[in-house]
């Protein structure tokens, strides 16, 4: 039989035993019947048995790189018109590899002609499509470290706890040995704490640091889900470790949880779109069968089959995107994004965002709870926070995605949904008192493509709270908008991402920071930030929520106080020229974070009470204090993090090329708030 080559890369460190864990799994796009370490034969997408370990894949070699498989002659792992990834070259172990190094990312000018906002519309080559969803083939290389025996492993602690090195004093020592940035200044008490306690949530997967769990309460009998990694709560410990100079624990946690994108998932029989992310993962410990007290490390994801709701996470792969972008500015490793399952991976993902549907929108519909706001708040839409979110992902995929023929059309949507993103957001999610004025004087059931009020929306639908509210010099960025309906809760996540993307114009992004600062008592107050503003009441909390317990008024999701808003915040404000301001919300947190044990969130209109259901010791609490004072140290490093305005996306617009030949677009009015 022909043995087709399967590849596999890693440039992780070795460790003890690598095991990729999955139930229902499926590697390179197959599922497994029978494995004996060497070839793969009997691929079938419906059942598998691997090596009797039913369940899990547990593939272990001798050899760092490679991993030799046989397949069905008639399907190849790398495959393509023009596609020059995975020319392989001889390894002296006759297995084979992938050089996915030394490639120069170009600019590509987008024939907007032949593109829709969207991966598939009026794309003439649909190499992508055919290649990694209609050939039904992840090519997701397995990452396979060497074997090591427990006697030839060194005598060193792999794990720094709470009782390791402090960071940032003495040239001390981070993670695994790795040199830390010196101190620019005495570092406080708390955050001597915050730094013992961060490095304690760490998460070993076969004596490597993968990730930090939630929370680690060590009164918490009852941990849930804490005990697990999430992707988006890691984001902020990644950036601590990354400004720190510790980069070893954020390149594994992007490779590993690389490897759980390619895995089945099914809820009742269903499975979702090919590239989602996980929610979060857990490390667990298998026994391996035959073998008495011999057990083995596994990765056991969450895509959201066991979350309150059971809602798949929308954001994850979004925060994956751009914690790889951060990597690579911050530590300037290029190699990772360079590499050819990274680069499958962001490509996964855009697909999954950029699928052509129902929708007549650039902007991501979603249901309610599939963000940072887990639970029914009535953000189901076209919510701010995920628009943000997608937006800052486009960005980063724009300039990390290696162009060539098989992605030049990818570009190209990417830039097209970039343009349309931008515009729409600007124009229809913005208020201010001037348009709210404009909105108040709405005439409705306008039909023609000149419609001023597009969207029919009732001028009744503008709250009482909101007229006494907002200030004359600040605006900001509504929490959705649908047909007949605007939120005008002000979501503070979205904003401030929208300010660190420039998904809103310069003038725009200046006025959510002069609104912040106004209403500095209503979002910040005792302890900084409000998730959103103002809180659901009364009828309107038990028509929403579903009279949810945790998200009564002023608590949790519904307008508590979330200290990890604290990194972002900071990031915004430095970007805006405005240091000061982040400075006085950060000496608000210090006083009180450590004293009250890092808790999740806070409740009440002040955010003067700790949250009635708030985990202690939350991770992403800590983490956001640390980042925020390591930004504030750092400019330079701040600077790499967020985006300025790129005015080539004003010049994009397909309203003017289309084949109906309208030449009208409200689009090029636009341009005057910018340039």
């Amino acid at each position: 039989m022909n043995a087709t080559t399967c590849i596999a890369i890693s440039n992780m460190t070795p460790c003890c035993r690598m095991i990729l864990g999955c139930k229902n799994s499926s590697i390179f796009g197959y599922s497994f019947r029978k494995c004996d370490h060497k070839t793969v034969h009997n691929l079938s997408k419906t059942q598998f048995k691997l090596c009797g370990l039913r369940g899990y894949v547990s593939c272990s070699h001798d050899k760092v790189l490679g991993y030799r498989c046989g397949i069905d002659p008639n399907r190849k792992a790398f495959f393509g018109s023009g596609s020059d990834w995975g020319q392989p070259r001889d390894f002296k172990s006759g297995c084979r590899r992938v050089n996915a190094g030394g490639r120069s990312v170009v600019n590509v000018a987008s024939d907007y002609r032949n593109h829709s906002t969207s991966v598939e519309g009026h794309v003439n080559d649909k190499s992508f499509e055919r290649i990694y969803v209609r050939g039904g083939l992840n090519v997701k290389p397995l990452v396979i470290e060497r074997v090591k025996k427990g006697e030839d492993l060194k005598e060193e602690e792999r794990r720094v706890g709470v009782n390791g090195s402090s960071v940032n004093i003495d040239d001390s020592k981070g993670l695994n040995g790795s040199k830390v940035l010196s101190s620019k200044r005495e570092v406080s008490k708390v955050e001597k704490e915050a730094w013992d306690l961060l490095r304690g949530a760490v998460v070993d997967y076969c004596g490597n640091p993968v990730g930090t769990v939630a929370a680690s309460d060590p009164a918490d009998s009852t941990p849930l889900n804490y005990d697990q990694v999430f992707i988006r709560d890691f984001v902020p410990s990644a950036l601590a470790f990354l400004l720190n100079g510790e980069g070893e624990i954020v390149k594994n946690f992007l490779l590993h949880t690389l490897q759980l994108q390619s895995w089945e998932k099914t809820v009742d029989c269903h499975s979702p779109g090919q590239g989602l992310m996980p929610a979060s993962f857990k490390v667990k410990s298998v026994a391996i069968d035959g073998k008495i007290g011999v057990s083995e490390d596994v990765l056991d994801p969450d895509f959201g089959e066991s979350a309150i709701g059971r809602v798949a996470p929308v954001d994850s792969g979004l925060w994956w995107i751009i914690l790889l972008r951060a990597y690579s500015k911050i530590t300037g490793d290029n190699g990772l994004q360079a590499r050819v399952d990274v680069q499958t991976g962001i490509r996964l993902i855009l697909n999954l965002c950029l699928t052509d549907g129902f929708d007549m929108f650039p902007t991501l519909l979603v249901t309610d709870g599939s963000c940072m706001i887990d639970r029914r708040m009535g953000i189901h839409g076209h919510p701010l926070e995920i628009q943000a979110l997608f937006y800052s992902a486009l960005r980063c995929s724009r300039e990390m995605l290696i162009v060539n023929d098989s992605t030049k059309n990818l570009v190209a949507v990417v830039n097209n949904r970039l343009s349309a993103l931008s515009f729409h957001i600007r124009e229809y999610y913005w208020v201010d008192m001037k348009k709210i004025n404009e909105i108040y004087r709405y005439k409705t059931e306008e039909y023609s493509t000149d419609a001023i009020n597009k969207f029919n929306i009732y001028p009744d639908q503008i709250p009482s709270w909101l007229v006494d509210w907002m200030p004359e010099t600040g605006g900001y960025l509504i929490g959705n908008l649908q047909p007949a309906h605007m939120d005008f809760r002000f979501f503070t996540l979205g904003n401030l991402w929208s300010i660190v993307s420039s998904l809103g114009t310069p003038k725009q992004n200046e006025s959510i920071l002069n609104l912040i600062e106004d209403k500095w008592d209503d979002l910040v107050a005792h302890m900084p930030l409000k998730i959103c503003y103002p809180a659901l009441e009364y009828e309107e909390w038990r028509i929403i929520t579903g009279s949810d317990p945790k998200n009564t008024p002023w608590s949790y999701h519904n307008g508590g106080s979330w200290p990890t808003l604290l990194w972002q915040f900071t990031l915004a404000c430095m970007k805006m020229k405005k240091p000061e301001l982040a400075r006085k919300a950060v000496a608000l947190a210090e006083k009180k974070l450590s004293e009250d044990h890092w808790p999740e969130y806070y409740d009440t209109r002040q955010g003067r009470f700790i949250g009635k259901q708030s985990r202690l010791y939350q991770t992403w609490t800590i983490a956001g204090f640390l980042t925020s004072k390591l930004l504030l140290e750092n400019p330079e490093m701040a600077s790499k993090l967020f985006w300025e305005e790129d005015y080539e996306l004003l010049e994009s617009c397909v309203c003017a090329i289309g084949k109906s030949g309208r030449k009208k677009c409200s689009r090029f009015a636009a341009k005057s708030q910018v340039v």
